[in-house]
């Protein structure tokens, strides 16, 4: 059970995080499989500790946590009752020596705020991106920012003016302000917004990690449109193009489904760039992600599903 919408930020995610990292929490999310095969093993049924009851979501006791820590994070509706026992409404995780709230497991609701791997190599591509070529960011953006990860990356290995987090999805908004300010960030402003219909100006970095199945359900967070869930990745890409300031990089993490060998999202890449006079490189960073997606109609024609990173550089040199 999400209950996302009805978190109190003041008495509640706030609170969880400041008390976790109090408690040198740490917790790495897997893949859902992952995550469920571990939850299914025997002794697993209940939290024996907290990250037993705030990163594998399993139930817990009252007694776990100290009595007036538990009454607020109730009254901020942070857990909820389950049974005899008591839940969380979301996961915390690691990342960067900072902590993330995210969805609690299972991640069912439309509206669900997603952390797992391809976070850790979202993170893995940005940072290796300004290490490549350290640089002053006057504004930068994390589109679809989800728990807010990406701009949080940025923020940590760039000196940056002003960080724009955006999201059509206002659960992620409501963490992604939590997550920001736990990481000691003050420049931030959040905007909800379907890609680029409500974010003004050019920006230095723009960094997205959009979905991308081709989600029956078609949550929020998994779903990229079009035949195999690459729709929204190619209209970034596109609209990136001018809402870049002048020297400006997009860094795009996706999945791409390769068909016969072929790489589809690099196909339709190729199409929009490679008369242009932007820079891009496009590079497969695993072979092999959600492989269990090849068991569903919709991908019972396609070979694997890669992680891919597409960086794009528009003409020009920063403005200092």
């Amino acid at each position: 059970m999400e209950q996302l919408r009805h978190l109190k930020p003041s008495s509640g995610p706030s609170t969880v995080l400041a008390f976790l990292r109090a408690q040198n929490y740490r917790f790495v999310t897997p893949t859902p499989a992952t995550h469920a095969r571990n939850n299914a093993r025997a002794g697993n049924e209940r939290a024996q500790s907290l990250t037993d009851a705030f990163g594998w979501s399993r139930p817990f006791a009252r007694s776990l946590l100290p009595e007036a820590m538990f009454d607020k994070l109730r009254d901020g509706e942070v857990v909820f009752p389950s049974g005899a026992e008591w839940k969380s409404t979301v996961r915390v995780s690691s990342l960067e020596g900072e902590l993330f709230l995210h969805s609690a497991f299972p991640t069912l609701s439309p509206e669900a705020v997603f952390f797992g791997p391809d976070t850790y190599r979202f993170a893995r591509a940005i940072k290796h991106n300004l290490a490549a070529e350290p640089r002053r960011l006057r504004r930068a953006l994390d589109l679809g920012c989800g728990s807010g990860a990406g701009g949080v990356v940025v923020a940590k290995h760039a000196a940056c003016g002003e960080l724009v987090m955006s999201d059509i999805n206002e659960s992620a908004l409501l963490l992604t302000r939590c997550n920001a300010a736990a990481a000691g960030l003050s420049n931030v402003t959040t905007v909800n917004s379907d890609l680029f219909a409500h974010i003004d100006g050019e920006f230095d970095m723009i960094v997205a990690n959009p979905p991308y199945l081709n989600d029956p359900l078609q949550r929020t967070y998994r779903h990229g449109g079009g035949e195999l869930g690459s729709a929204l990745s190619i209209r970034i890409a596109r609209a990136a193009k001018d809402r870049l300031s002048p020297g400006g990089t997009l860094l795009l993490y996706t999945g791409s489904p390769i068909v016969a060998g072929e790489d589809r999202l690099l196909q339709a890449i190729e199409q929009d760039f490679s008369a242009s006079d932007f820079r891009w490189s496009y590079e497969e960073m695993d072979p092999d992600v959600f492989g269990e997606e090849l068991e569903t109609p919709a991908y019972s024609h396609v070979e694997r599903i890669a992680a891919v990173v597409l960086t794009v550089r528009k003409p020009g040199v920063l403005a200092c």
